[in-house]
């Protein structure tokens, strides 16, 4: 069978929405575009560990310690999923690491922002986990099969993560003067990065019109960033908070709210790697990732142990 009967074949499959498996034929580009995004994907929830950890043991109650202690854990888990379904596509697990530890990987820029407070803790979970949440769902209905199942679980509990977020944010809004305040100085801070999240304007970006065709993506970043701009608003209202966007206002004649221009530079200085905390993100995984050298040894070396003692038995 020819190239171009086996991609009209592979097109038609995804037309039918039906899941494309890692024994399928697929085009070499499809392959390239998933990886990319599920190992882009894989690195933010581990690298998105690293703003929050630093909280743990500055939680002011064992309450939020023991909430925020899971749900790093979770993003761990999310990350070890998602380099699961991209190794189904026939890259090892370790090259994809070795990526992030070298640079040459990317990862969400939100990630590459300070967390100054406690409030900021409850920022991310409101806005940042809440943006994941608006990307990830669609994500469930991917054409790729492995990819489309691990998000079911990761959308789920991104789901409580968001809520955990917000209820922090509304705690503080209810209390001290000062404590609101803190609540608003971290919106102030982490409303432009979260809709950047989205990805750049669709007219300048490159992928998707291409990943729309393949149903590894349903909506454009611009659908999804003013989805995400419609739900927040009037959770922000709810928290008595201001958005810190002059040009934001309800439009009645498109049901939607009209806000102001994202800095766009902003987000292209900090995926070139000159964001606030790039050099401390990458530092900190190179530093975690040495250390925990004596660990993979020893799991490899009680593994091989068990296989050896396995085929005695046999």
């Amino acid at each position: 069978m020819t190239t171009e009967s086996l991609t009209r074949r592979f097109q038609d499959k995804i037309d039918q929405e039906l899941k494309i498996e890692p024994k399928d034929w697929m085009p070499d580009a499809y392959r390239k575009t998933l990886i990319r995004q599920i190992s882009q994907h894989a690195h933010s929830e581990v690298v998105g560990m690293l703003p929050e950890g630093n909280w743990i043991t500055r939680a002011p109650s064992l309450r939020r310690k023991v909430a925020l202690l899971a749900k790093v854990q979770d993003e761990a888990g999310h990350g070890l999923y998602l380099y699961s379904a991209c190794e189904t596509l026939g890259i090892r697990r370790e090259t994809l690491i070795e990526e992030l530890l070298s640079g040459k990987a990317k990862y969400s820029s939100i990630f590459n922002y300070p967390t100054l407070t406690w409030a900021d803790i409850g920022a991310i979970g409101w806005l940042v986990d809440g943006a994941a949440i608006m990307n990830q769902v669609p994500l469930c209905r991917c054409s790729y099969g492995p990819y489309a199942r691990a998000m079911v679980r990761v959308c789920k509990e991104e789901s409580f993560h968001q809520r955990q977020g917000f209820e922090i944010l509304l705690t503080l809004c209810q209390g001290a003067a000062d404590q609101k305040a803190m609540a608003q100085d971290a919106l102030d801070r982490w409303w432009w990065p979260s809709l950047m999240m989205f990805g750049p304007s669709d007219k300048d970006s490159i992928h998707t019109a291409q990943s729309m065709r393949w149903k590894i993506k349903r909506f454009t970043n611009d659908e999804l960033r003013q989805k995400f701009i419609d739900m927040t608003v009037p959770q922000a209202e709810v928290l008595g908070l201001t958005i810190p966007d002059p040009e934001l206002q309800w439009d009645e004649a498109s049901g939607h709210y009209h806000s102001g221009p994202i800095d766009w530079e902003e987000f292209g200085q900090v995926l070139r790697g000159n964001g606030p905390c790039n050099a401390e993100r990458l530092e900190a995984r190179q530093r975690a990732h040495q250390e925990g050298t004596w660990v993979r040894e020893a799991a490899q070396a009680y593994a091989a142990k068990q296989i050896e003692e396995s085929k005695k038995v046999g």
